[in-house]
């Protein structure tokens, strides 16, 4: 059992939750709870690490089998936590690489782009939603919040296993570069003429998506075929970006349900 905070791996796991650089030299991230422990590729976990308290319960036990792991002192295990009530078990997950061909894999796919968000719920949501309206990836330039940040790990539930992304240097040339592909591309755009349920995404798509704050740079979202809004009543101008892109996911996938 690991009982003392100057333990390397102590130190190691406190390292890799508060710093991307650590995550990124070390190319795995950190997954806390049960559920996101169940759902981790077996051949991508590297560790686990589980509490004393979660250790004495059999079922627990049963569903460390397939893994190493290490028993940590209860109080211990609250300082790895990134959480305020922490389950009990946390693990090192090998990153994912993706290329672009992976977020293309699907004929007449659908992608979004994400320009310099920060929030990592509304990223989390994002990747959360898309799984679950068949979007075909995700690409973000480099301004994007990181995906393994653990607040943005536990927002996406699970997708984070699943669901292909990619992150660019070059945004403007990636969305070009989807266009040569005969990609339809919509921005979100405050100047959008048409309402996002008149167009039709059947034939594939890209949305763009800005900051929370300041929208699409305009670099990028010059490089978008249509304008697209989403209708407002009362003095609201727009919707949290991940509410937004959602209201985006779901009319593109009822349309290619309904076609």
């Amino acid at each position: 059992m690991i009982t003392s905070s100057s333990n390397s791996q102590v130190k190691n796991i406190i390292q890799l939750n508060s710093k991307g650089k650590a995550r990124r030299e070390q190319d795995i991230f950190v997954v806390e709870g049960i559920r996101m422990f169940r759902e981790a590729p077996r051949d991508r976990i590297v560790k686990a690490y589980v509490s004393e308290h979660f250790f004495q319960e059999e079922e627990h036990k049963r569903l460390l089998e397939s893994c190493s792991y290490e028993v940590v002192e209860d109080r211990l295990f609250r300082t790895l936590s990134d959480t305020m009530t922490p389950q009990g078990i946390l693990c090192l997950v090998k990153q994912y690489h993706y290329q672009m061909e992976e977020l293309l894999r699907k004929e007449k796919p659908c992608i979004m782009v994400l320009e310099n968000l920060q929030d990592p719920g509304n990223l989390g949501t994002i990747f959360r939603t898309a799984e679950g309206a068949g979007v075909s990836g995700i690409l973000m330039n480099r301004g994007c919040v990181d995906i393994y940040n653990p607040k943005t790990i536990r927002s996406t539930m699970g997708a984070i296993y699943r669901m292909p992304f990619l992150y660019t240097d070059d945004l403007p040339r990636a969305v070009t570069g989807l266009k040569s592909r005969e990609i339809p591309v919509f921005a979100a755009h405050l100047g959008g003429t048409l309402s996002y349920d008149e167009t039709d995404y059947r034939n594939g798509c890209a949305f763009l998506i800005g900051n929370e704050g300041n929208g699409l740079t305009d670099e990028t979202a010059v490089l978008a075929d249509t304008y697209i809004r989403i209708p407002m009543e009362g003095q609201v101008e727009s919707l949290n970006a991940g509410v937004a892109a959602s209201l985006l996911m779901y009319e593109a996938y009822r349309q290619k349900r309904n076609s």
